[in-house]
């Protein structure tokens, strides 16, 4: 399972999101621009020690992101999104799923929110409008690793 981000643009969620992959061995994908410099000191603030720990991948564009995940096979992209239909609890995780989360102020634009194989949303009361993307994440990617058996294999 990796966990992508569609170009960042607040580095202290991008740094607990890549802290979260890196504990949970969950590959990650940064598709740029990000909306800061990646070395940012509030990036590595809030991914501390871990960030030497986690498996970032980084892509100059959605184009060349779109491009190496073509080449592998049987790998969907599962888009996070408060403009989802499905809630995330009723979907099948699969081991090679690639979830996919928005830019904190713009989300995803119609090209991307086109190109993708599902869309999931978080059920919330109507009149909230949203996660922050690091719980978000956090709690889609749990009930994934459940499905699949992924804590059991941490644990060990």
């Amino acid at each position: 399972m990796n966990l992508a981000l569609f170009q960042p643009d607040i580095p202290q969620n991008t740094g607990t999101l890549l802290r979260t992959c890196a504990c949970l061995g969950i590959e990650a994908d940064i598709i740029e621009p990000c909306g800061f410099v990646f070395s940012d000191r509030h990036l590595k603030r809030s991914g501390m020690d871990y960030l030497d720990l986690a498996q970032i991948t980084r892509h100059v564009s959605w184009q060349a992101f779109r491009a190496k995940r073509q080449v592998a096979e049987g790998r969907r992209l599962v888009l996070l999104t408060t403009k989802g239909a499905v809630p995330y609890t009723q979907f099948s995780f699969m081991p090679s799923d690639v979830l996919l989360l928005g830019s904190e102020s713009q989300g995803v634009p119609d090209d991307v929110h086109d190109a993708v194989d599902a869309r999931l949303t978080i059920q919330m009361r109507p009149e909230a409008r949203s996660l922050n993307i690091a719980v978000a994440a956090a709690m889609v990617l749990g009930e994934a690793l459940r499905q699949i058996g992924g804590q059991a294999q941490l644990l060990r």
